[in-house]
């Protein structure tokens, strides 16, 4: 009876795609489980004979603790690795330029929507498998990711070498600041609270109260280019969460308390496709728009604020409505701003 109920994959599946699940497996785990085995092994190394590498490590973390809020450590040879374009293709995801992004100067880029796990932010913007160095030249990317993450130790080597760094103001601001260009922060706008509305088929972003990333790129002159992923809330169900609900409120009250999101998700499994963790093979497309010009505004006034806060709505808007229809998207359905 359960053999019957549960649709198992057939056992003559391509070895290509036996890679393409087990990269993205590995990056499901590396979001979800590898941070607590790291620290479960850096506080279990310390009561055994190998006790020295976790005090040697806790000496590197004194004297590098600030590297995070400086740029981070890409390892550039991580990011080109095979996997990930094993990763690419499972979905697959796909970047696609609409205009190009001057490399004499610094951006900040709004990821829409945050999705359940951000696969298509992570993929174009943390790895070379969908080109961003070929489309964008000259243009190095940095993804923000919840400073916790940083607190826990051989995790934080990690991320880091993705290009990830914490999204504090201190971190965000460090690629920005520097003379020359060439940088480009990119901020999931909507966040964690954001990935608690991430239902198949809704285009939920939250944004009309977001101004704190209009208001870094105004200080530093940093240009706004919005970014719109279709297919990102596609490849994970969620347990139904309307706002209004005690699921709701209890995933908004642990939220507040942990300052993460806790949305309840499944897709499918390893070897079966009826329940499990792993993404669906769904397509992710990610439009990077035309940028907006900023002028640098040390002390910008909330008018001026609101009105480039509007502006970028418009764009964002005005970019789901004209690629929209690429991707199945009926013509009557708009962006909701929350």
């Amino acid at each position: 009876m359960m053999r019957a109920m549960i649709d198992f994959a057939p056992l003559d599946v391509p070895i290509h795609r036996r890679l393409q699940t087990a990269a993205v497996l590995q990056w499901v785990f590396s979001f979800l489980g590898l941070a607590p085995t790291c620290i479960f092994l850096y506080f279990y190394l310390l009561f055994t004979r190998f006790w020295v590498i976790s005090v040697l490590y806790s000496i590197w973390w004194f004297f590098d603790y600030d590297t995070p809020s400086r740029g981070g450590r890409r390892v550039s040879y991580l990011c080109r690795l095979k996997v990930w374009e094993y990763m690419r293709d499972y979905f697959p995801v796909k970047l696609v330029k609409t205009a190009d992004l001057d490399p004499r100067q610094n951006y900040v880029v709004g990821f829409h929507p945050h999705g359940v796990l951000v696969a298509g932010g992570f993929t174009n913007f943390c790895t070379n498998a969908t080109g961003f160095n070929q489309l964008f030249p000259g243009l190095t990317s940095y993804l923000l990711m919840l400073p916790l993450w940083f607190r826990a130790p051989f995790f934080r080597d990690y991320i880091m070498c993705a290009g990830l760094i914490p999204s504090d103001k201190e971190s965000a601001i460090y690629p920005l600041s520097k003379k020359g260009g060439g940088n480009a922060v990119v901020i999931a706008v909507g966040g964690a609270p954001e990935a608690l509305d991430a239902h198949p088929g809704t285009f939920n972003v939250l944004l009309a109260q977001k101004k704190g990333f209009i208001k870094m790129a105004m200080v530093h002159g940093a240009h706004l280019v919005p970014a719109f992923s279709f297919g990102e809330n596609e490849v994970f169900d969620q347990v139904a969460n309307t706002r209004g609900t005690w699921l709701r409120w209890t995933q908004e009250k642990l939220r507040g308390l942990m300052g993460i999101s806790l949305p309840l998700f499944h897709a499918r499994g390893i070897f079966q496709y009826s329940f499990g963790l792993m993404p669906y093979r769904k397509p992710i497309h990610t439009i990077v728009g035309r940028p907006i010009r900023v002028k640098k505004n040390k002390e910008p006034t909330a008018e001026e604020l609101d009105v480039l806060h509007q502006f970028y709505m418009e764009e964002l808007s005005d970019l789901f409505d004209e690629h929209k229809g690429n991707y199945g998207i009926d013509k009557d359905t708009h962006l909701n701003f929350v």
